[in-house]
């Protein structure tokens, strides 16, 4: 177990100290900012979704190795799906992170996203892991406040 331990940690340090889709997006479409108040993680996110799919995808901000992280990857997973696929992972993730029921899923279905499953067992952390995905949240529905984890 501690192999696989390590082998999430050096996935999400590299995320951290290499995120992809780092940036802003001029041709954006979709964009929302978001705010973790707990520890103060700040993040933007930029959207170009033509036809219903998510083309492109981009964030910048600062924030923790987690948040970071996780909004790396949240990147790297969504390009290409549908709105409502980008929902659907949403709610599958939070779900992981969180184990409230409702929202069942097979792991396999979140991939590499798996890594972020240890995180449920630090609860401060999950606000961390979950922000980049209620920023995309309120970008898909156009939502002018900021998205908050509280």
């Amino acid at each position: 177990m501690s192999d696989l331990r390590d082998l999430y940690q050096e996935v999400i340090l590299d995320h951290t100290k290499h995120p992809r889709n780092f940036g802003t997006l001029e041709h954006a479409n979709c964009k929302a900012d978001g705010f973790n108040p707990l520890c103060g993680d700040r993040l933007s996110l930029f959207l170009s979704v033509e036809d219903g799919v998510v083309k492109d995808v981009r964030f910048q901000g600062s924030g923790c190795a987690i948040s970071t992280a996780s909004a790396s990857m949240m990147t790297e997973s969504i390009k290409g799906k549908t709105r409502a696929e980008a929902e659907v992972l949403f709610e599958k993730f939070h779900q992981m992170l969180t184990g409230k029921p409702g929202i069942e899923f097979e792991s396999d279905e979140l991939g590499k996203l798996a890594v972020f499953s240890g995180v449920k067992e630090f609860p401060v952390r999950v606000k961390c892991a979950t922000l980049a995905w209620h920023t995309l949240n309120a970008a898909l529905k156009n939502e002018r406040e900021p998205a908050s984890t509280e």
